[in-house]
Parts: structure tokens; sequence; C-alpha cells
């Protein structure tokens, strides 16, 4: 929803989905609805143990993700998968980052110097 009278506010643009690595855990999340292991999910975002661990502790108390604990075999394997409130808060949000981009690109469009909308080459 916007205010008429900051309408460059995006009152949807959650803090805890915003940080970049927790963007990218959320968006490899919304891609493989069954989950992804631990070890998959720290390759797709290139984070180290400890960083995707503390990063999936912020999501988990949010309720945007599930941690569950199991084995494969005899070996321990960590699932992460989205909550469905997850889902829905990661999607309203991803509707708020598009309307930021078509306000930027809009007030680009409006300010600039060509008729085709694009910019200007930079002068020295």
């Amino acid at each position: 929803m916007k205010n008429k009278d900051a309408p460059f506010a995006y009152e949807g643009l959650d803090r805890v989905i915003h940080e970049r690595a927790r963007l990218s855990v959320l968006s490899s999340l919304v891609s493989h609805p069954k989950g992804l292991t631990f070890v998959d999910l720290k390759e797709l975002c290139a984070l180290t143990d400890g960083n995707l661990s503390r990063h999936l502790r912020v999501l988990e108390e949010a309720k945007l993700v599930e941690i569950v604990k199991g084995h494969d075999g005899n070996r321990p394997q960590t699932l992460c998968r989205l909550t469905s409130s997850g889902r829905k808060r990661f999607l309203e949000y991803l509707q708020t980052l598009e309307q930021v981009v078509r306000d930027a690109a809009s007030a680009v469009e409006a300010k600039s110097p060509t008729a085709t909308g694009k910019l200007a080459p930079a002068r020295p």
C-alpha cells in the first residue's frame, strides 16, 4: 500500500527479507518448494556454514522458513524450506520490489533528456 504523501516509502520492503544473504536464501527456497538441504542451500547462495546458520536462524524466528533435521542413511541431514506464510510474505515482498523498479524506471524516464527514455551519456 502506497502513502500518497510519501510515494517512495515502500513499507512492504521487509527488513528481515531485504538483507542480501536472506534474499538469496529465500529466492533459492521459493524455487524449490520441497526444500533444499543445508549443503545445497549453502552452495547456491555462496555462504559459509556459520553465515548460513545465522541467517536461517533469523528466518526461522520470523517464521519464514522451517528447518527439519533428519538422516539420509546414517548421515545427519538438515532440510530447509519455506513455510506457507513465508512464501506469502516473500511474494508480497517481491511485489513491492517490482513497484520500486517500476517507480524508479518511471522517474528516470520522466527526467530523461532523450526521447527514447534512455539515459544520456555522462559528460566528462
